[in-house]
C-alpha cells in the first residue's frame, strides 16, 4: 500500500492495475498516463495500462495494523470485465480479515458490481462507490442503491456537466472534483452548487476536493493553485460510518 495525497482517503491498495474507457469522465485518465510512463519496468506497470491482476500485493492491508482508509485500485476497476470474479473474491477475503480498515471501493462499472454481490455479502467495512461525471451516467445511481451495503457514494469526478436533479436516496456520500492535467476539460461552479444544494437537502455529506487545472473564474493554473474552496470555504466532510 501507498500514501496517497488524495484527500478523501489515506492510503491506496492496487491489487488490479490497468483499466479501459468506459465512459466520458476517462477521456483524460491520470491513471493511465502515470502507468504508460513507467509501461515496460519492472514492477506493477510492466504491462503499461493493460489490466492486470497483483497475487503478491492481496495481503498488504493485513500488514498496516493502523486504522485507516483505504481506496481500493486507485490505478484501476476491481469490477473490470477483465478481472474474474473469483479475483474479487480474494480482494474481499482480504478486507474481510481485516476489520479495522475501511476501503472504499470505486466503479465506473457497477452493473458488475452488482452481478458480483448478487451472490455475496457486502463487507460491513467496504464503501461502495461509482463514478457519475455527466448527466447520461446518472442511472449508476440507481445500480449502487440495489446492492445491499452498509455504506454507498459517489464520485462526481471529473464533473465535466451540470448533472441537473439527482436522487440520493440510500447515499452517505458525494464526493465532487475537477479534471487536472494539461488536457482538463473546465468545471462551472453552478454544477458544483448544484450537487451540494442537493446533498444537504437529502442529508447526504458533501466533499468537494478541488477545482483542478480551471479555477472557479475560469482561468487555467496548476491544481495547487487553484485550490479547493467554494464560496472562500472549504467543504470536505468525511462520514463518521
Amino acid at each position: 500500500m501507498q500514501k496517497t495525497s488524495i484527500s478523501w482517503t489515506e492510503k491506496t491498495w492496487n491489487p488490479v492495475t490497468g483499466c479501459t474507457p468506459v465512459s466520458r469522465g476517462c477521456m483524460n485518465c491520470y491513471a493511465a498516463a502515470m502507468a504508460n510512463r513507467f509501461r515496460g519496468r519492472q514492477g506493477k506497470y510492466k504491462n503499461g495500462f493493460k489490466v492486470t491482476l497483483h497475487e503478491d500485493s492481496l495481503d498488504e492491508p493485513l500488514h498496516e495494523l493502523k486504522s485507516c482508509r483505504i481506496f481500493v485500485c486507485s490505478m484501476g476497476d476491481s469490477f473490470h470485465e477483465d478481472v474474474s470474479f473469483e479475483f474479487v473474491d480474494k480482494i474481499m477475503e482480504t478486507i474481510n480479515r481485516t476489520p479495522w480498515h475501511k476501503y472504499l471501493m470505486l466503479t465506473k462499472r457497477p452493473e458488475r458490481m452488482a452481478e458480483y454481490f448478487q451472490t455475496r455479502e457486502v463487507p460491513q467495512n467496504a464503501w461502495l462507490g461509482t463514478t457519475v461525471e455527466a448527466a447520461e451516467y446518472k442511472y449508476r445511481v440507481d445500480i449502487l442503491r440495489s446492492i445491499k451495503g452498509s455504506f454507498k457514494f459517489l464520485s462526481c469526478e471529473p464533473l465535466v456537466e451540470n448533472l441537473g436533479e439527482l436522487d440520493l436516496t440510500g447515499i452517505d456520500w458525494v464526493i465532487v472534483g475537477g479534471e487536472s492535467g494539461s488536457r482538463a476539460r473546465p468545471m462551472k461552479e453552478e454544477w458544483v452548487m448544484n450537487i451540494k444544494a442537493q446533498a444537504e437537502v437529502q442529508g447526504v455529506a458533501f466533499f468537494f476536493k478541488q477545482w483542478g487545472t480551471w479555477g472557479s473564474d475560469g482561468v487555467k493554473r496548476s491544481k495547487e493553485a487553484n485550490g479547493h474552496l467554494l464560496n472562500g470555504k472549504v467543504y470536505q466532510k468525511i462520514p463518521d460510518k
